[in-house]
C-alpha cells in the first residue's frame, strides 16, 4: 500500500498553519515541516501534529528549500502544500489507487482561490502539479520553483481528487505588497541570471499584477509575450489574460484590442472570450461585446467562476440598461441572482 507524506516550508505561519494541518493530517501517512526562520509561534503550532519539524537556513532560494523537505520524507511519494491551503474535499483511497496506477507521473489537485477586489467576492480555479515521487522529480528556480524531472524524460500529468481553498490571494493592496515585494526582489535576481526565460519574465508581471501595478504588469508582460510561446501551456494562457486585464485596469483599451489577433490560440476558454468581451465593451462595441458575452456562458468550465455565467449576464445588463432598454437590460439582471445586489452593495 502506498504510504504519502506531506511536505510543508513554513515562515511565520501561526495564523494559518493549524487549519492546513487539522484538515489534512488525518489522511496523511507522515507530516514533514521546514522552518525557514519563523519568529512566531509556527514551530510549535506544527508540533501538535508532528515531531517531524526541521530548521532550513534561508538562502533566497525556494527551490533548495523544497528539495530540503523532500529529503526529511521517509516515504517516496510526497504531496506539498501551503500553510494558507485548506484541504476541503479529499478522497485519500482513490488518490493512493491513482498514485499505484501513475507511479512516474505528477498529481494535479483542484486550488480554488478565494479573494475579494472592492468588497466583492471572487472565486478562481486551476489545477496545480503537488504530488509525485521523490526518485523522479525535484524542485527547479529559486522562486515560483517548478517540479522537474530528475532523469530526462517527458513529464506527464493525471488529476487528483483533492480540492484545495487558497486564501492566500485576500488582504489589501498593502497586505499583499509585503509578499509580492520580496517575490519581486528574487525573481529580479533570478532574472539577471537567465534573461531570456519567459516564466520568470511572466512571473514579474505577475507580481507586479497582484500589487495592481498594472503598467509594471504590462512592461513584463509585453517583454514575456515576444518569446515564441506554446500557447497550450497553462502558465501562457494565463499570461494573455492577465496582461488583458492589466491593460484594462490602465485605461489601455485601444491596445488591448490587439489581442483579438490571438482569438484562435485562446477561444476554447471561457475565460479568455470573457475578457475579449469586456475589452470591445471598453471600447464601444457594445453588440460585439454582448456577443462575447452570450459565447462566454455557452461554455461549460472557467477558471474564474462567473464569466460563464452571472458575470457575464451582468454586463450585458449593464450594456443594455447604458443603451436605454431598461426591459432587456432586466432581464440580464435577473440572470446573476444575488451577483448584483453584492455588486451595488
Amino acid at each position: 500500500m502506498i504510504s504519502l507524506s506531506l511536505c510543508m516550508i513554513v515562515k511565520n505561519e501561526e495564523t494559518n498553519i493549524e487549519s492546513c494541518l487539522k484538515s489534512i493530517s488525518s489522511y496523511i501517512d507522515e507530516i514533514i515541516i521546514v522552518d525557514t526562520g519563523s519568529e512566531d509561534r509556527t514551530k510549535e503550532l506544527a508540533m501538535k501534529y508532528t515531531d517531524k519539524v526541521y530548521n532550513f537556513e534561508w538562502n533566497n532560494n525556494f527551490a533548495d528549500a523544497r528539495n530540503f523537505s523532500l529529503s526529511k520524507s521517509s516515504n517516496d511519494y510526497v504531496l506539498v502544500l501551503d500553510c494558507d491551503e485548506i484541504v476541503q474535499d479529499i478522497n485519500i483511497i482513490e488518490i493512493k489507487k491513482l498514485i499505484e496506477e501513475n507511479p512516474d507521473k505528477i498529481g494535479r489537485l483542484l486550488i480554488v482561490n478565494e479573494f475579494k477586489r472592492k468588497g466583492v467576492p471572487y472565486k478562481s480555479k486551476e489545477r496545480l502539479s503537488r504530488l509525485f515521487s521523490k526518485k523522479h522529480y525535484a524542485y527547479n528556480g529559486m522562486i515560483h520553483e517548478q517540479i522537474v524531472p530528475i532523469f530526462d524524460k517527458e513529464i506527464s500529468t493525471y488529476d487528483v481528487p483533492l480540492k484545495i481553498i487558497h486564501n492566500g490571494y485576500t488582504g489589501d493592496v498593502e497586505a499583499r505588497k509585503f509578499k509580492t515585494d520580496r517575490n519581486i526582489n528574487l525573481l529580479k535576481t533570478a532574472l539577471k541570471e537567465t534573461p531570456d526565460d519567459p516564466y520568470i519574465i511572466y512571473q514579474l508581471g505577475k507580481s507586479y499584477y497582484m500589487e495592481e501595478e498594472y503598467l509594471g504588469a504590462c512592461k513584463y508582460f509585453e517583454r514575456a509575450l515576444y518569446y515564441d510561446l506554446d500557447t497550450r501551456l497553462e502558465y501562457v494562457q494565463d499570461m494573455v489574460e492577465s496582461y488583458g486585464y492589466s491593460l484594462l485596469n490602465s485605461a489601455q483599451y485601444d491596445v488591448a484590442l490587439q489581442l483579438l489577433n490571438v482569438y484562435e490560440d485562446f477561444s476554447h476558454s471561457a475565460d479568455f472570450i470573457f475578457l475579449v468581451a469586456l475589452i470591445l465593451m471598453n471600447n464601444g462595441e457594445f453588440q460585439e461585446a454582448v456577443n462575447e458575452f452570450i459565447k462566454a456562458t455557452e461554455k461549460k468550465e472557467c477558471k474564474m467562476e462567473g464569466v460563464n455565467d452571472y458575470l457575464a449576464y451582468y454586463n450585458i445588463g449593464v450594456i443594455f440598461e447604458c443603451l436605454g432598454d431598461n426591459e432587456t437590460s432586466r432581464k440580464y439582471y435577473e440572470k446573476c441572482g444575488k451577483y448584483k445586489v453584492l455588486k451595488n452593495a
